[in-house]
């Protein structure tokens, strides 16, 4: 019975049938002794058996996809394999291959403690056939006495999605996805704040919750979420996956959701919107610009793992220049600069290379070994906001509160 190399990977249908094509060709051209065990799973799964379980540091997982909100934790608890050793002690190949965004999140000191497997931004995406038909631009004149045209600001964007909003049709004007799952509202959240020129973090490092962008974000938030005039009646069970097949079956007008999810409408087989989208940078708060979230997926070695040799022989082929290609057409959006600037690809999806544009201007999350514990105050505020008629300054007060204490507690 041969041994098992496992990976834990991150349930999504084009990882999973990108994953098992590259191992498939990587075996193909060496003699493989052990099996591919790709295990696909949810996100809070992942992250329970990775790390809160240990899966990493003790050996049941050789590999996993992680992303850039647990690095921090994964590094700090030993969980996983600096990768440097194998690459020889030079790092020159990675500063080659990738934008700087997608190497700072998992470089501690002169560590490496991942490659890159797949990156977003959150972006807006849209549907060109409404935005560019005569008939639509004229009704919405008369009714808004303005030019139809992508929204630059929260308040344009909703005005939008309410023009466009027609339940009867199928069609719905926007959503977002507010499923509690520690991540979808988080973002959110951040995106509020940073689009109307609020931060997260001081410079001391200390978090903050409760600020002048942090109440405007959150009022606007609660607003529309409750807009059953603009948005698709299942935003809250959404995450962003389930937001993005909605875009891709044709039931939104407009979104922001991950770059990732748009390029999907182009080479999926099910996309009832090919040929219909286009990107945009996100929506702008008062007083702020379109800034992007940058988030990103990468392939880690676990440091119990027993194969971390051919771990690292994999996810080095896994992340070539052709392989990088695949995962792109396969639906997940492939890291190297070489991806965004590639005819093939962008012959198939034709604003990929905007990707590039997009990570010129992205806020992302702060490297804390305690997020996971931040996040869930975030969550849990957000869910406030969306779902009681508390007031919000108290919401972010409370939450203020907390996040302070838990700031105590860890140093």
């Amino acid at each position: 019975m041969k041994e098992k190399l496992r990976i834990a990977v991150r349930k999504f249908g084009p990882f999973e049938s990108a994953l098992q094509k590259i191992w498939d060709d990587f075996c193909s051209q060496r003699a493989c002794d052990v099996e591919l065990e790709a295990v696909p799973m949810d996100l809070h799964p992942l992250y329970d058996t990775i790390l809160k379980e240990d899966g990493l540091k003790n050996g049941e997982w050789d590999i996993a996809l992680m992303n850039t909100d647990w690095i921090t934790e994964a590094y700090s608890n030993n969980a996983i394999a600096d990768l440097m050793p194998f690459m020889g002690n030079d790092s020159s190949a990675l500063e080659e291959a990738w934008s700087p965004s997608l190497l700072g999140k998992q470089r501690f000191g002169d560590t490496v403690m991942g490659l890159p497997f797949h990156n977003g931004p959150e972006c807006l995406m849209y549907r060109t056939d409404l935005f560019e038909d005569p008939k639509e631009q004229e009704a919405f004149k008369k009714k808004y006495y303005r030019a139809l045209t992508v929204p630059k600001t929260w308040n344009e964007l909703m005005e939008v999605a309410s023009f466009f909003h027609r339940p009867q049709a199928g069609l719905y004007g926007t959503t977002f996805a507010a499923y509690p799952d520690g991540h979808n509202t988080v973002f959110d959240f951040c995106l509020q704040l940073w689009t109307r020129g609020g931060q997260l973090i001081t410079e001391d490092d200390k978090v903050v919750l409760h600020s002048k962008a942090t109440v405007e974000g959150m009022k606007f938030y609660r607003k529309a979420l409750q807009n059953k005039e603009a948005i698709h009646p299942k935003s809250r069970e959404f995450d962003s996956v389930e937001a993005g097949l909605a875009f891709a079956n044709g039931e939104l007008a407009l979104s922001v959701n991950w770059f990732g999810f748009a390029a999907n409408c182009e080479v999926s087989p099910d996309s009832k919107v090919k040929g219909k989208v286009d990107v945009a940078y996100i929506p702008a708060g008062e007083g702020g610009e379109g800034v992007s979230l940058n988030a990103y997926w990468m392939y880690v070695i676990g440091a119990g793992s027993k194969h971390q040799q051919l771990a690292y022989d994999f996810i080095q082929f896994a992340t070539s220049v052709k392989n990088d290609e695949l995962l792109t057409l396969e639906g997940g959006i492939g890291c190297r600069v070489s991806t965004w600037r590639s005819p093939k690809v962008n012959q198939e999806i034709p604003y990929y290379h905007k990707l590039e544009e997009l990570h010129q201007n992205t806020e992302s999350l702060p490297r804390m070994n305690n997020w996971s514990q931040v996040a869930d105050i975030i969550d849990e505020l957000v869910l406030k906001v969306i779902n009681t008629e508390e007031d919000i300054e108290n919401i972010l007060a409370t939450a203020q509160v907390k996040v302070d204490q838990l700031e105590l507690v860890n140093t």
